[in-house]
């Protein structure tokens, strides 16, 4: 059966007519199909690249790649930020391409070269590809990273024009060993920074002071680049550009490029007979509920997507599929996930395209820049954490002319909760920014360790590196890991490599290695910082589509020994955690409460860990663990109120426990709406009386060393953020709370206590004092609106859950 075009209209309709859905379509957005903007080829673009690109189908470019094209040209760093499918690559490639061919007529070949970074090496392989269709041969792209055989690393040193890599092997790899890199840096023109909005939090910290060490090393060899950076529609690329290379920047964001119309839908799975912790109702899950409306897409002909938050849900969906088409039609859906060959990924790209296949379950693999345009459909099992990724999925399907379905299927979680009942948070709200913090000391201090390494710090360094840099030097040099000569140059003292001690995607400490205790295996790593609740004795371990069970956790030598096992559950950890404030960088009153930045330190004790069936999420058991408690000093938003206004809210002191636990978890669950960030990336704490405040008092933390930036995100949208969080709360079916709305898959206190109803009276007294809102003005209304203050209905459940010790701290 050939794949078959059905307007997006009609597939929704028999999607949510069948079985009884139709409560389940919670709204649909229809945006109209745009007409493409042509424009000439910019002056220095060579003929041969034109040549390539026309024979390719583009015979003009379209007005944001001509207009990128130019920015190039003139040495102007700059960052195309348009919508997937727009041609960003040929926006930078063609003027790469083509100083690179006019640098092949210098007497050595190589008078101009350009590195190439990606977050992914599939990515990196297939940018080559695109490179190899446009210029000559003479033009040597290589690829550089860690699959690369060492024998044909040196030739990539001395011969390869166009190094193809990522920021890790960046800075492990070609920074610490600039020498043998000396004339490929010498004649650096560009460098291309590709789906930069994926370098965010501590990672794109990280990135961000790797950058600037390449910029030192460049100016040491003669060459100043220019930075051109290619972006997922964000909040102020150019803001972040800056932020990451540390140079003003130039943003190109109008999208000429065409786009069939697309029918955006949200989808709420239903209530199953199923109970969760507390007897709290469970959804069914939205990997099942994808896994349904794939089989009918498939039976349809239509050729479909389906991007899952993991690789066993990717596996997962394409069973469910198969099992449910049967024979002819299941051999034509299948799973696509990191961890496959590159010949595997290919040939299912390849049978994608032609039609082969009509069903695929994909993780983010498939998000980033690979390109599988064509398809009928997109189905987002969850929401994938921002809008920008969210644009990216959907970009996936269309075709110029015949439009395209796209549908985001709700977890079981405040957030997606949130967005399919509040269809204008996606809709009428601009994507996020991407939040990083290249100054967060943690990050900049053993940069500059690794930057003294490959040549000597000095006065001229400083502003380069940040304005935290005068101050961490001497506490570098009091570490022994610094020393000052008497010209005032700073250099590195240990035998070891600086860079080593590095970890780009990591949160500090020595990984834990996992190890296959009956083969002696190595699987993979997993950061410090993470291990205590990931791979703790008991714990079930996933990797690469395969279960395993970790047999013991030997935190001395960081090894966690682990073997293959197929149990029936899940486990996530119990913690218990206090917060202390270091410092209070910023304060503003909200009437009579107050909202707070600073300085914090936790202190985090894994106590144990549950065990929840797969196929219901029910509880099966409890399992104590004893492991040392562990520090974090990181950066918090805080909010306080009074007594007076629990008296005001009809809080007693027995109901302010659950509130402000359930008030926690949902703006945990919330912030990812309004900062670029996962919930695993920050943490909370709620506590009924806090010693530093003296007044109940909530924080959500980052959860990385010295901060990443989200809580200040939240700090700077906090009223936004608040008031989504109440509506979140209020709008919630259930009676007493649930996943959907105030329970948290990681909450160290099993949920316990959490009153809803509470919580939504404790964040209207919080949001009634807010420096903006009318003195009339009710949480989640425009200025201006009538006051409609929550009716019963709207915060069912007015039971306390109780919360015996006034003291204790409620955490996730």
């Amino acid at each position: 059966m050939p794949p078959r075009h059905h307007p997006p209209e009609a597939l929704l309709a028999a999607l949510s007519a069948g079985r009884g859905r139709s409560d389940r379509l919670t709204h649909s957005e229809h945006l109209p199909a745009r007409q493409a903007r042509y424009a000439p080829w910019p002056d220095g673009i060579r003929p041969e690249i034109v040549t390539a690109a026309q024979a390719l189908g583009a015979e003009l470019p379209w007005a944001h790649q001509a207009e990128a094209m130019r920015l190039a040209k003139l040495g102007q760093t700059m960052v195309i930020a348009t919508g997937t499918a727009s041609g960003k690559s040929l926006g930078y490639l063609a003027p790469v391409l083509s100083d690179l061919l006019d640098g092949t007529e210098a007497p050595n070949g190589r008078g101009a070269t350009a590195l190439y970074l990606a977050p992914t090496k599939a990515l990196a392989a297939d940018q080559r590809r695109r490179a190899a269709e446009l210029v000559p041969d003479r033009v040597r792209a290589a690829l550089y990273d860690g699959d690369t055989p060492f024998e044909e690393r040196e030739w990539v040193r001395q011969y390869a024009s166009y190094v193809l890599t990522n920021p890790d092997m960046l800075h492990r790899g070609i920074l610490p060993a600039h020498p043998r890199w000396a004339s490929f840096l010498k004649a650096l023109k560009y460098v291309v920074i590709d789906e930069c909005h994926s370098y965010r939090g501590v990672f794109g910290s990280h990135v961000a002071q790797v950058l600037r060490r390449l910029r030192r090393l460049c100016a040491r060899y003669g060459s100043a680049p220019t930075f051109l950076l290619a972006s997922a529609t964000t909040a102020d690329p150019a803001a972040t550009a800056q932020r990451l290379t540390g140079l003003s920047a130039v943003a190109v964001t109008e999208d000429a490029s065409p786009r069939g119309p697309l029918v955006f839908a949200l989808w709420e799975p239903p209530l199953t007979e199923n109970t969760g912790e507390h007897g709290a109702p469970v959804r069914r899950t939205a990997t099942a509920e994808a896994g349904y409306l794939l089989t009918e897409l498939v039976e349809k002909g239509t050729r479909t997507v389906v991007f899952v938050r993991s690789r066993r849900a990717a596996e997962l969906v394409a069973l469910q599929a198969q099992d449910q088409l049967g024979s002819p039609l299941s051999t034509r859906v299948a799973a696509y996930r990191g961890g496959y060959l590159a010949e595997e990924r290919r040939s299912i790209e390849r049978d994608l395209h032609s039609g082969k296949l009509l069903g695929l379950a994909s993780t983010s693999a498939l998000e980033l820049g690979v390109d599988v345009s064509g398809l009928d459909a997109v189905l987002m099992a969850g929401y994938p954490g921002t809008r920008a990724s969210l644009w990216q999925q959907a970009g996936r399907a269309g075709r110029e002319a015949q439009g395209a379905l796209a549908v985001l299927i709700a977890r079981d979680d405040p957030l997606d909760t949130y967005l399919v009942h509040h269809p204008e948070a996606l809709f009428a709200t601009p994507v996020e920014a991407t939040v990083l913090d290249p100054d967060n000391p943690h990050v900049l201090a053993p940069h500059l360790c690794a930057a003294a390494a490959e040549l000597p710090l000095t006065e001229s360094d400083l502003a380069l590196f940040g304005p935290s840099t005068a101050q961490l030097l001497p506490v570098l040099e009091r570490r022994g890991l610094l020393r000052q000569r008497s010209d005032g140059s700073w250099y590195w003292t240990r035998r070891e490599r600086a860079a080593d001690a590095v970890d780009l995607r990591g949160g500090g400490g020595n990984p834990v290695q996992i190890v296959e205790g009956s083969t002696g295996r190595l699987l993979g790593t997993v950061d410090a910082a993470a291990a205590h609740t990931t791979v703790h004795t008991g714990a079930v371990h996933l990797h690469q589509g395969r279960t395993y069970l970790v047999q013991d956790l030997d935190l001395e030598t960081s090894v966690a020994v682990v073997e293959r096992a197929e149990p029936p559950y899940s486990t996530s950890a119990r913690d218990i955690t206090s917060i202390s404030v270091l410092a209070t960088d910023s304060s503003v009153a909200w009437g009579e409460a107050r909202l707070s930045f600073g300085s914090v330190e936790v202190t985090n004790q894994v106590v144990g860990y549950l065990r929840k069936r797969i196929s219901t999420g029910e509880i099966m058991g409890e399992s104590k663990l004893d492991l040392p408690p562990r520090t974090l000093r990181t950066r918090a938003v805080w909010w306080s109120v009074t007594e007076d206004q629990l008296l005001d809210a009809q809080i007693p002191f027995d109901q302010l426990p659950g509130a402000a636990h359930a008030a926690e978890h949902a703006s945990i669950g919330l912030l990812p709406l309004f900062a670029t960030c996962d919930r695993w990336d920050i943490g909370g704490v709620s506590v009924p009386l806090h010693p530093d405040t003296q007044l109940p008092t909530v924080f959500v933390y980052d959860g990385h060393s010295g901060g990443a930036g989200f809580a200040e995100r939240g700090f700077q949208r906090a009223e936004q953020w608040l008031t989504a969080t109440r509506d979140a709360i209020a709008a919630c079916e259930c009676r007493l709370g649930c996943p959907s709305c105030v329970q948290s898959p990681k909450c160290g206190n099993g949920n316990n206590p959490l009153d809803k109803a509470a919580a939504v009276r404790l964040l209207d007294a919080l949001l009634a004092g807010a420096p903006s809102r009318a003195p009339d003005q009710a949480p989640g209304q425009a200025p201006g609106q009538a006051r409609s203050r929550a009716s019963g209905s709207e915060s069912p459940g007015g039971e306390s859950l109780g919360g015996e010790n006034r003291s204790a701290a409620f955490d996730e």
